[in-house]
């Protein structure tokens, strides 16, 4: 294969970020959002009379959005368990992604809760089992022995399967309630990220994850085929046009490693000028092609960013470097289209505004984040904690479910350099008695060994708040609203703070299980705040940790929580405390939780310059 093998402009097709997979790209692609037919199935009669067979549905709905939600044009909040889509592919649709003989049809989801199967002109060609991970079937050998889409249109039928009240299932904070209560908000069912059309070759990329090795200067691409083959995987780098380096591979499988030197990373004088970081967030464009019998079979556009993360003498280390992190809770769900984006647009205000507000990372909570946000935390350098959608009951049943999701996710996400810190589980969620009972601590125990095992290259926290067992942080979460109380707690010498962290914790809890050896981890506060104020009307139920009065009072009240957790960060004042992190609560209103610094319209509460300030830690809090 010629080394000069074809390309396209990466950075203009990095700009249809629309499309779900934006570090695997190519030039076929034809977006499927739209109005699809629709029906809820709550008797779950349709498999019995062939739903599947491409009869038209009595409604419609708005994909990618969920049925719940406003956004979706039906708003079926009540106990819908069984959901039908259907949608028609023309000849034009083929066409437009440039099917041919020879070629392969793919259909991509992006995520669809729960369970979901799918058929092409009522012949089953595949489905999936997981809410938040994506999944990918190939269309063509049914296309193929069912005819074209010349004379009249394919048609693809989705049944999705999502049961409220299986709490066996990975559901994050999806109320099991017809109506939301508490900490929890509506259900998102069905197709809840874009779903979308590729024509590839008959040899293609089929899987991409990226790595980087920085005390050796190079980047590492670990390219899955969709079959074997005596293909030739070429890599190709490059930064602002400049090529930086190219290597190339024979596939002796369908898995090849493919390691590029990079050109001037060698140099211990300048290596950093390429770096990805908070404030420089350089992103390296790279180009994946497969070639068989010297042609050029398939062609994707990626990028990566180069930066190493570990943790070392209580601090939270990135390319080497102690980083102090200014975390905001997210939880991702807007009052029109709940889990859903309402748009890519949306995505990039939402990381955009964490930045702007002071913050340079972000915790992810309760949700799998759809990867066109990650981008955007990619490229405006903001740092990401990923964490896992809980299941509430243990069971062999939850354990296998959170086990394979939880594989898949890790797997979509590894290559974002924006992430930097993985989280399994939360507050003991489904692994309620975690401190007693040996079954669920070796659950919790296994899944921090499973992502270290998928991925060694990031810090992983085995239960975030409490009852941490085998962790590379130790993190609290504490609503404690008295200023004095917690400047007790956190504005401590380090010695004294390690100590607090041995012992029980603010909810009754003990912060480290049994057992456990402090090895000078990083400690962080990764939760606190929450301090409720509404702008206008109250949501029925509304509440907040703590709760102000007015705009003067919710600023105070903001100020004087953070005030003892900054001054006991590390660094802080030239003294070595022992924090190294915080994440406040929370980023927006999420429904009746009006303790955002947003409202649940991304409306800041107070002017954003305030904000930062308070964040930063010099807000005039008179």
């Amino acid at each position: 294969m010629n080394s000069q093998s074809p390309t396209f402009d990466i950075r203009a097709s990095r700009q249809e970020v629309a499309r779900s997979r934006p570090q695997m790209l190519r030039e076929s692609f034809l977006d499927l959002s739209g109005r699809w037919g629709f029906a809820h199935d709550d008797g779950d009669r349709g498999l019995a009379e062939r739903w599947f067979d491409g009869r038209a549905l009595p409604g419609t709905i708005i994909v990618p959005f969920p049925p719940e939600s406003p956004a979706s044009g039906v708003g079926a909040t009540g106990f819908h368990p069984v959901v039908w889509y259907r949608r028609e592919l023309a000849a034009a649709d083929l066409a437009e992604v440039g099917h041919g003989p020879g070629r392969r049809l793919l259909v991509h989801f992006g995520a669809v809760d729960y369970r979901a199967r799918v058929w092409l002109d009522g012949r089953e060609v595949g489905g999936h089992e997981g809410g938040h991970t994506p999944f990918t079937i190939d269309l063509t050998d049914e296309l193929d022995s069912g005819g074209g889409a010349e004379d009249r249109p394919l048609v693809l039928v989705v049944r999705a399967e999502d049961d409220p009240h299986d709490t066996a299932q990975p559901r994050g904070k999806q109320d099991w309630h017809e109506t939301p209560h508490s900490i929890w908000y509506h259900r998102t069912t069905g197709i809840w990220q874009p779903v979308w059309l590729e024509s590839v070759a008959a040899l293609h990329v089929e899987g991409l994850r990226w790595t980087c090795d920085l005390t050796r200067g190079t980047a590492t691409a670990q390219v899955t085929l969709n079959r074997r083959a005596d293909a030739e995987v070429r890599v190709r780098i490059a930064h602002e046009g400049t090529a930086l380096g190219e290597a190339a591979v024979i596939a002796a499988g369908t898995r090849v490693s493919v390691t590029v030197p990079l050109a001037g990373q060698d140099n211990g004088q300048g290596y950093e000028r390429l770096l990805w970081k908070p404030g420089s967030p350089t992103l390296l464009d790279a180009w994946v092609s497969v070639g068989a019998e010297g042609r050029t079979e398939d062609v994707v556009a990626s990028y990566l960013g180069l930066r190493s993360v570990r943790v070392g003498d209580g601090q939270f280390l990135l390319n080497d470097r102690p980083v102090v992190l200014r975390s905001v809770l997210n939880q991702g769900y807007w009052p029109q289209s709940h889990l859903a984006a309402p748009s890519e647009r949306a995505l990039r205000r939402e990381a955009e505004l964490i930045g702007e507000l002071g913050f340079n990372a972000v915790r992810l909570h309760q949700k799998v984040e759809d990867p066109r946000f990650l981008y955007h935390a990619d490229r405006l350098g903001l740092l990401v904690w990923g964490e896992m959608a809980a299941t509430y009951s243990f069971s062999d049943t939850a354990v296998g479910r959170t086990v394979t999701e939880w594989t898949e996710a890790v797997r979509r996400d590894a290559s974002h350099p924006s992430i930097v810190t993985w989280v399994p589980l939360n507050e003991s969620w489904g692994v309620q008695h975690l401190a007693t009972r040996e079954d669920q601590r070796a659950f919790a125990e296994a899944l921090y060994h499973l992502t270290k095992a998928l991925d060694p290259t990031r810090p992983v926290v085995s239960n975030d708040g409490w009852e941490l067992g085998t962790s590379d942080l130790w993190t609290v979460h504490d609503y404690e609203s008295d200023t004095a109380t917690l400047a007790d707690r956190y504005d401590v010498p380090a010695e004294r703070l390690r100590a607090y962290i041995d012992g029980t914790g603010p909810v009754g809890r003990r912060i480290r299980l049994a057992g456990t050896t402090d090895g000078g981890e990083p400690i962080m506060l990764t939760e606190f705040g929450g301090v409720k104020w509404s702008k206008g009307p109250e949501a029925d139920g509304a509440w907040g940790y703590s709760e102000a009065s007015s705009a003067e009072d919710f600023a105070r009240r903001v100020g004087d929580i953070l005030e003892p957790v900054q001054r006991g960060t590390i660094g802080s004042g030239g003294r070595r405390h022992g924090l190294a992190g915080w994440c406040w609560t929370q980023l927006t209103d999420t429904r009746q939780e009006t303790n955002g610094l947003l409202t649940e319209d991304r409306e800041p509460k107070l002017p954003i310059g305030e904000l930062r300030a308070l964040v930063l830690g010099h807000g005039d809090r008179t």
